[in-house]
């Protein structure tokens, strides 16, 4: 049985987080070694919270969440792991996770937003702009060792995108577009096969642990897999939340570029013509 997806099109919030459980009827807890996901997803204004594998994307708990009902705060007492409880002020019920993510530079922001979601489900997470080193270090893995990869690769991605948008006549099409309907392989392959310098920009935005080095055909197996889709459509419901519109400046673009899939490619094209002042097809 294929994986199942960590999101839907109702996840407004998730981050990778385990489960911990009570030790008996001490006030010890301990970590199930379990890699997960936490996701909170809204649907007419009723919030669920669920607990999935990362690695099959089972779900192995889901909880009601009623407006100012719980809270989501830090165990201060663990001596070990970032531990959190999820508590109900109408029962006795405790939950516990601990944050998964090697860094624990944006716990504080998901507690945050976990938080103002719990008091308001109408509540929309916007994300802070990253500029600290230690962000730039995990954004982009190899930036420190070639100091001027950075923009380069970056223009070599408005480029990628801009040349997808226009080869495909997307942006003259319907004003509802889906990330889904332009990173396809059938868009994608061609790119890759007729400009194999846009490959190596690509690799240090990829997970560092891949089994290949940079080539096209390695890059066509990615876009061919499932966990590419995934992704994809991730990133799509992202994009139509808001949830991007604080990461655009990093990419030299403006916030409202963040809006939207079309608002993005938009202010790609925009962008790979020259910017602002240059006339436009």
């Amino acid at each position: 049985m294929p994986p199942q997806p960590l999101t839907s099109p109702q996840t407004v919030l998730a981050f990778k987080a385990g489960r911990a459980f009570r030790r008996g009827e001490t006030n010890w807890v301990d970590a199930s070694p379990e890699k997960g996901a936490l996701c909170i997803d809204r649907e007419d204004e009723m919030l669920r919270l669920l607990w999935k594998t990362r690695a099959d994307g089972d779900l192995g708990e889901e909880l009601i969440l009623f407006p100012g009902d719980a809270t989501f705060t830090r165990v201060t007492q663990a001596d070990q792991g970032r531990v959190y409880v999820l508590k109900f002020s109408s029962s006795s019920a405790r939950h516990f996770f601990y944050m998964q993510d090697t860094s624990s530079s944006r716990d504080e922001e998901f507690t945050e937003h976990v938080n103002a979601l719990l008091q308001n489900p109408s509540y929309v997470p916007v994300w802070q702009e990253r500029t600290s080193e230690d962000t730039r270090r995990r954004s982009i893995p190899q930036a420190s060792s070639s100091p001027g990869t950075s923009a380069a690769d970056l223009a070599r991605l408005r480029e990628l995108v801009s040349n997808v948008a226009r080869s495909t006549g997307i942006l003259s099409s319907t004003p509802d577009l889906a990330l889904s309907d332009i990173l396809t392989p059938a868009n994608l392959t061609p790119l890759f096969t007729e400009r194999p310098d846009l490959v190596p920009a690509l690799f240090p935005h990829l997970p560092p642990d891949l089994p290949v080095s940079p080539s096209p055909e390695a890059i066509q197996q990615i876009i061919a897999s499932p966990q590419f889709r995934t992704a994809v459509s991730s990133l799509d419901r992202a994009f139509r939340t808001g949830m991007l519109q604080g990461l655009m400046n990093q990419l030299g673009l403006p916030e409202e570029a963040g809006s939207s899939v079309e608002a993005f490619l938009y202010a790609i094209r925009e962008q790979a013509q020259g910017g602002e002042g240059m006339e436009t097809d």
